[in-house]
């Protein structure tokens, strides 16, 4: 399906501009946002393409960072020691499926890795960091990402839904989001839609797993055998830790503090956005049957299984 508006680039920086403007109003949120990216994508041709992962990646840094403005660090090492078990379990599992189904379906070695540590760590941040290390090739990286961002965008529809559903807890959905939605803007958007004390949960407990591709990437340089041993490093993650810190401990933040997280939700409400914009038809075409499968599956095996996990034991 090709773009169904044929305008003139003038007319579609106004266009997407005016959109971008509007998911910074009040009553626009995260899934709406997200919902108006994917039908401008859909529409007409993105304007400012070459710049979109760029300045997604930026403004999902800045706005999780203005999130640890909100919280408090004693409540944030709580939620993390809960979810710690979870969190090794799971990325492990999904891992090791992962590799099953590459063997099952055929998949190209380096995608079915990409597609597996996306599942199991943070999405498309995951998948950014582990390519140079693996030396994946630029459809490898393509294939991969799309798979996550169209199962992010169907997880901050279903996952609210379905938390309500079965009466979920504040604690019980933050922990269920962290752990079951690859990309922390979707977690942090579904999270955020749940309640405040989700929010907290599913943002600590979604950046202490981001800190896995440390030793993944490590692994992944041994696996792949590379000699690229550099790995981009999640730095935001120690600025998001500061963030908490001095909200904590510094009273003159805690006046500044609501403000601040409000600028924040709605930086996150444009990465949404953002995110939604760059997934056209054509985009999706790109991914092919056989690794959305593997995708599909795995993101399916991790969202049963903790669920039933949390259910059961928290």
């Amino acid at each position: 399906m090709e773009e169904i508006m044929e305008l003139s680039l003038n007319t579609r920086k106004v266009v997407f501009l005016l959109a971008a403007l509007l998911c910074l109003m009040p009553f626009m949120s995260p899934p709406l946002a997200l919902l108006m990216g994917l039908a401008l994508a859909q529409l007409m041709k993105h304007p400012y393409l070459h710049l979109n992962q760029k300045a997604t990646n930026l403004l999902l840094k800045i706005s999780v960072v203005g999130l640890g403005f909100g919280m408090n660090v004693f409540s944030a090492i709580r939620a993390g020691g809960e979810g710690f078990l979870f969190m090794v379990v799971s990325i492990f599992g999904v891992l090791v499926l992962g590799f099953i189904l590459g063997k099952v379906f055929k998949i190209e070695r380096k995608t079915s890795f990409l597609i597996s540590s996306g599942t199991a760590i943070c999405g498309g941040s995951a998948i950014a960091a582990l390519s140079p290390v693996m030396k994946a090739g630029e459809k490898e990286i393509s294939v991969s990402l799309g798979i996550v961002f169209i199962l992010n965008s169907v997880a901050l529809f279903l996952f609210p839904a379905i938390g309500h559903l079965l009466g979920l807890s504040q604690s019980q959905f933050g922990m269920w989001c962290a752990i079951a939605i690859h990309d922390t803007s979707s977690v942090v958007g579904a999270a955020s839609k749940y309640g405040e004390q989700a929010l907290q949960i599913a943002t600590t407990v979604k950046l202490a797993r981001a800190l896995w591709i440390i030793p993944v990437a490590l692994g992944t340089a041994v696996l792949f055998k590379s000699s690229q041993r550099k790995v981009q490093l999640p730095y935001f993650i120690g600025l998001f830790i500061l963030a908490m810190l001095a909200n904590t401990f510094l009273p003159f933040v805690k006046l500044m503090a609501p403000y601040l997280v409000m600028i924040a939700k709605s930086g996150l409400t444009l990465t949404l956005f953002l995110i939604g914009s760059g997934l056209s038809f054509k985009v999706i075409r790109i991914v092919g049957v056989k690794p959305f499968l593997q995708g599909l599956i795995l993101w399916a095996a991790i969202s049963c299984a903790s669920l039933w996990a949390i259910m059961s034991f928290v």
